[in-house]
């Protein structure tokens, strides 16, 4: 397994449409290791394949679970869930607002409204169909990843105002840094 630069803003790659997955294969094993690895390290919470420079139809996603066993709250429960190209099947109309964050937008957050509950359908590592109706931060998880396998960033769901003073913050602490 190997760590994977992710790609930031305003690199234009993040603004591909990636390409379906055709081949079920060891090389999909190795790049879905490396995703997980590159998310762990990034303390993140989902990952694409196009935000390691990969335009393909994968995500990766662990939402991971304080362990209640551990006194001091230092481990957590890891449950990684492997997407391969995942399509919704149905949304909901009702709609939740999370405070938004990603690991190609760094540390800058932003409230976006998604559809509360979504049924996704997607394949395994082996090529297994899968469904599933998804609800909560798993339901908002999800479709912020998926925006990101149709180019699109979750600053996008924002008003052109709040976009503009997101991506201002962002190069003032590029500078900083």
């Amino acid at each position: 397994m190997a760590i994977r630069e992710i790609i930031e803003v305003p690199d234009a790659r993040l603004r591909t449409i990636s390409k379906p997955v055709e081949v079920f294969d060891a090389d999909l094993k190795t790049l879905t290791d490396d995703m997980l690895e590159t998310m762990y390290d990034a303390i993140g919470i989902g990952l694409a394949a196009i935000q390691v420079g990969v335009p393909q139809r994968i995500l990766v996603i662990d939402l991971q679970e304080p362990d209640p066993e551990d006194e001091e709250g230092k481990r957590v429960i890891r449950d990684p869930q492997i997407f391969i190209n995942p399509v919704f099947s149905e949304q909901s109309e009702e709609h939740t607002l999370y405070n938004e964050g990603c690991l190609s937008v760094p540390e800058q957050y932003a409230e976006v409204s998604r559809p509360a509950e979504v049924t996704v359908d997607w394949h395994d590592l082996d090529g297994t169909p899968h469904k599933e109706r998804m609800t909560g931060f798993m339901a908002t998880v999800i479709q912020h990843e998926m925006d990101h396998l149709e180019g699109i960033l979750f600053i996008d769901h924002l008003s052109r105002l709040k976009r503009d003073m997101v991506l201002k913050k962002l190069t003032k602490l590029r500078k900083a840094a």
